[in-house]
């Protein structure tokens, strides 16, 4: 009596329907979508589901709710319908769906939904159809009415004319042996299938889709009496080989074996794991300039970067794009992956010829074009495609192309084109030792440089790296774009900037006042102030910050702490500094221990803030005032700093 209290809730739970069943902590993608949809429908009645039909097509979705919004599959228009969702039907007379549909074996099973061909199938055997009405519990991965019609005749007419043991085996491919549900179906499991134990690949993605061998689950969790029927859209055919053996078989991938067997990589793709490798057919490589590619085929570091490129770090069916994805490469590189109706994209280019090769350790898409990252290339080829290539030519004109197209470890600071719209420099000796000072010995990403550290020039001259909130600065020009790693490092940065070059570290900036600021201020006000010492230091030193702020550092608003005591309020607008509310007239005149930034008014710190310092200025920020001007006519600025500044510091001296 305890056993049948026990099976009796079980029993119902079954009787029910999908939903009986206990629901689990966590729903998988699938389950999400599929409850998202019948939201949708729920205003038609009871156990509706909303699904997108692809317009000119039979293919159907349930929807997540960025599809229900945007109404587009692939890029192309689709239609809502309503239907019983997975496991009901309808009852005449009645609103939706309200019914569970009878609970049968998993032969009548495929009649209910739908996979009559496959039924048809199954009675042609002498042994399944005896199994699917049986005792047992077995899951049978169905192909639609129309996936049996797509196959090629040649494929289907082998099949039925041997049908006890061709499309018997066929079959128990599609089966497994024990009751699997979709919240059991993770991304890159295996499961074993009831012929000769062979493996079938499952992958389950976030937006919902479900894969079998990279064939897609239409509706699935049909409940049978002895196990459960998922509706799939392909026949799927056994997979006994990974992704190094099919490089090996196919007459395409020539070059493509060459490669990999020269970086090493076949270690990786005949291994364990899950991977997507977007594979360059020999017409790909055919594509691109016989140096270029004997450049690559002979630098193992190039040709493994170039590889990896094409290597994505999961299996991705065809199937589960309905959207365009970003997917990172072992490379570390972003791949934008999309699709346009039927056919798949790389980066918007239509250049997969071929796809769904499914293999024990992921999945194939031929490509006619190579993925070259910017690792595999020259700083030549970079500049080609890139903002940089005036300063580029400017390299190669002076003689130091060399630099850039070996092995040697480099970081170049390149110029945008911007910088030289008012022409470009006369190739000579100083020119040439300008651009020496633009390339940084050693190799060094952006993530791996730190405030305050000094860079070495090949022109002996060292640079000073300042990081802020939201840039980052080498003296005075701060980086735009970054991390273009080709043989060399390549960061393009805003402008030259490198005009003179800092040996010592420096942590002072100063916004100083022109002459006309001084000239404006009232004559009392300003003998008032020549004859106060406490007065003038106190003024003086607001306008120092304790620290270097460059414009490349300056965001929407920087606190910037003053020797005085109080906080100068710098900001930027439309490549506008301001220091409270004052605009700066002429910004990033560099000194050896700071930055310099010319204003047109006279600042004044707060009313009656008691002062946080003494009197006298560091000798260093003393020197900044007496550089400025020095600095400013040196640059040939048409802004000069007053000569009155000298005169208040000498008598601060005293």
């Amino acid at each position: 009596m305890a056993l049948l209290g026990q099976l009796l809730p079980l029993a119902l739970a079954l009787a029910l329907g999908p939903a009986a069943t206990p629901a689990s902590p966590a729903k998988s993608p699938y389950q999400l979508v599929l409850q998202h949809s019948r939201l949708r429908g729920r205003q038609h009645g009871p156990n509706v589901c909303a699904v997108q039909k692809l317009i000119g097509t039979n293919k159907k979705y349930f929807t997540n709710c960025k599809q229900w919004y945007q109404r587009k599959i692939c890029g192309k228009s689709t239609v809502i319908s309503y239907e019983c969702c997975p496991g009901y039907e309808k009852v005449p007379g009645e609103k939706g769906c309200p019914a569970a549909l009878p609970l049968s074996n998993l032969y009548e099973t495929l009649g209910v939904v739908g996979a009559t061909t496959t039924q048809l199938y199954t009675d042609r055997t002498e042994k399944l159809r005896p199994e699917m009405e049986g005792p047992g519990s077995f899951t049978i991965f169905a192909p639609s009415n129309e996936a049996w019609a797509s196959l090629p005749a040649e494929v289907l007419d082998s099949l039925v004319s041997n049908v006890n043991i061709e499309l018997l085996n066929a079959l128990r491919y599609h089966m497994v042996d024990r009751r699997v549900l979709t919240d059991e179906l993770k991304h890159g499991m295996a499961l074993t299938s009831m012929y000769q134990n062979s493996n079938i690949q499952i992958h389950h993605y976030p937006n919902g889709i479900v894969t079998v061998n990279c064939a897609r689950l239409l509706k699935a969790d049909h409940h049978a009496t002895n196990g459960v029927v998922h509706l799939i859209d392909k026949v799927i055919s056994t997979i006994s080989n990974n992704i190094q053996q099919i490089i090996e078989i196919e007459d395409t991938f020539e070059t493509l074996r060459a490669a990999v067997a020269a970086s090493g990589l076949n270690t990786l793709l005949e291994g364990d794991g899950q991977y997507t490798l977007l594979a360059p057919t020999n017409e790909a490589f055919e594509k691109i300039p016989a140096e270029t590619l004997n450049r690559i085929l002979g630098d193992p570091e190039a040709l493994r970067d170039l590889l990896n490129n094409h290597i994505l770090k999961s299996a991705m069916c065809a199937e589960a794009i309905v959207a365009g994805l970003s997917l990172e490469t072992l490379e570390g590189t972003t791949l934008e992956v999309g699709c346009s109706g039927d056919t798949l994209t790389i980066n918007g280019k239509p250049i997969i010829s071929n796809k769904d090769v499914v293999a024990t350790n992921g999945v194939i898409h031929f490509i006619d074009e190579l993925l070259i990252p910017d690792s595999a290339k020259t700083l030549f080829e970079l500049a080609a495609e890139s903002d940089v290539s005036t300063a580029v030519d400017l390299f190669r004109q002076a003689g130091l192309g060399t630099h850039l197209s070996g092995t040697e470890r480099l970081t170049l600071l390149a110029p945008m084109n911007s910088v030289f719209k008012d022409g470009t420099p006369p190739v000579d000796a100083r020119l040439k030792n300008l651009l020496l000072n633009h390339m940084i010995k050693d190799q060094l990403a952006s993530k791996y440089l730190y405030h305050g550290q000094i860079l070495e020039t090949l022109g002996g001259k060292k640079l000073r790296v300042f990081v802020y909130r939201n840039s980052l600065c080498i003296e005075n020009s701060c980086i735009a774009a970054h991390d273009k790693r080709g043989s060399m490092l390549v960061a393009a940065i805003q402008s030259a900037g490198l005009t003179e070059t800092l040996n010592r570290e420096g942590v002072y900036t100063v916004f100083a006042p022109t002459n006309e600021a001084f000239q404006a201020l009232p004559p009392g006000e300003l003998n008032k102030l020549l004859g106060n010492a406490k007065e003038l230091a106190n003024i003086l030193k607001y306008h120092v910050g304790d620290e270097i702020l460059v414009s490349g550092g300056i965001g929407a608003l920087v606190r910037l702490k003053s020797l005085q005591g109080d906080k100068l309020e710098v900001s930027s607008k439309n490549n506008v500094v301001n220091v409270n509310k004052e605009p700066v007239t002429e910004v990033d005149i560099m000194a050896t221990n700071g930055v310099v930034h010319a204003i047109s008014s006279v600042l004044q710190p707060p009313a009656n803030r008691p002062q946080e310092r003494g009197d006298e200025l560091a000798d260093s920020a003393l020197e900044i005032f007496r550089q400025a001007s020095a600095f400013s006519r040196a640059t040939q600025s048409s802004v000069k700093l007053a000569p009155v500044y000298q005169r208040l510091l000498e008598r601060m001296k005293h």
